[in-house]
């Protein structure tokens, strides 16, 4: 019996609503997945599987690392996959099924995987595309990213115009509760953090990434990527997938394969995501997969709904809890 039932619910019913989200880069460590694999057969199977569709030991990198070999973008991307789906596929095989999906970043990929769009050994494959393509879009330390803490969307926006002086720096993920993070050329976004904290930004972080993710300057990346995901076999999604360009909900495979190309060069609209599911019904969320950074973002955007991490099987009786709180 499934344990969550969907959104259309009559009226007095009480039921939770739940989405499952999906992290994005940024969420990977060296062990993650791990005590999944050791402990259910389902998900070592599917670190098997992953395995085999890339020819490598990526269930090595997850478990024992080495970290910087992990923190590679064309290993973390579908190393997160991976563990995310592992972690997903016991969520199903244990009853729970998610009203809605979505996901942060790549973790929209692990979303469509969730949601039948997208074969789990295609989505392996195109998102290390994806990892490689970004990487290689802009050189090592040409561009930059930074979270500007405590300032308002336009007044981001409006730092960002301000300080470009001709390059690229802009709004790459809108995360909610007063967190933005900006994208760009390498002095452009320390020009705009600058102009951010004269406009009333509380703090300037600058973040360790390899590429500046989100912005005009993964152009490059996404017309390399459209081709590749266009050619793949897809299937329309048989729960909605809200997307991070546009918050929209996607109900077919080819609105759904054209927010994967979009989402590259475009900022993530994370709050505008949750925001969505909010109004669509949603009164829990389960984050799958590696991490928690999702879970405090919902929290402080939707801060009435119930809110858990599932990457661990101590995790388990905290997703057990949604489904009667």
């Amino acid at each position: 019996m499934d344990k969550y039932r969907p959104h259309d619910r009559a009226e007095g019913d009480t039921t939770v609503t739940t989405a499952f989200i999906f992290p994005g880069q940024g969420s990977q460590k060296v062990g993650m997945g791990k005590a999944l694999a050791d402990a259910f057969a389902i998900c070592r199977q599917t670190f098997m599987e992953a395995d085999d569709v890339l020819g490598e030991r990526l269930s090595a990198l997850c478990f024992d690392g080495p970290a910087d070999r992990l923190m590679l973008t064309e290993n973390t991307q579908p190393a997160i996959l991976a563990v995310s789906i592992a972690a997903y596929r016991l969520l199903i095989s244990k009853g729970f099924r998610p009203a809605f999906v979505a996901g942060h970043s790549l973790g929209e990929y692990s979303a469509n995987v969730a949601a039948g769009t997208l074969a789990f050994a295609d989505a392996l494959k195109i998102v290390r595309r994806r990892g490689r393509y970004m990487q290689e879009a802009v050189p090592v330390g040409v561009g930059a990213m930074a979270a500007v803490i405590g300032l308002d969307g336009d007044k981001v926006a409006q730092a960002c115009r301000e300080a470009a002086e001709g390059e690229v720096v802009s709004p790459a993920n809108i995360n909610g509760g007063g967190q933005i993070a900006i994208a760009g050329a390498r002095e452009a976004v320390a020009r705009a953090g600058e102009r951010a904290k004269a406009l009333g930004a509380k703090r300037i972080i600058p973040l360790e990434v390899s590429a500046p993710f989100h912005c005009a300057l993964m152009k490059p990346a996404e017309r390399r990527l459209a081709p590749d995901l266009r050619a793949l076999t897809t299937q329309d999604p048989t729960v909605p997938i809200v997307a991070n360009v546009d918050a929209d909900l996607k109900r077919t495979s080819a609105g759904s394969i054209d927010a994967l190309i979009a989402q590259v060069s475009s900022p993530v609209q994370w709050e505008g995501v949750v925001t969505r599911l909010a109004s669509e019904g949603v009164t829990a969320y389960v984050e799958v997969g590696p991490g928690n950074a999702l879970s405090g973002m919902v929290r402080k955007i939707h801060p009435k709904a119930a809110v858990s991490s599932f990457g661990s099987p101590d995790d388990l009786a905290a997703v057990e809890a949604l489904s009667v709180a």
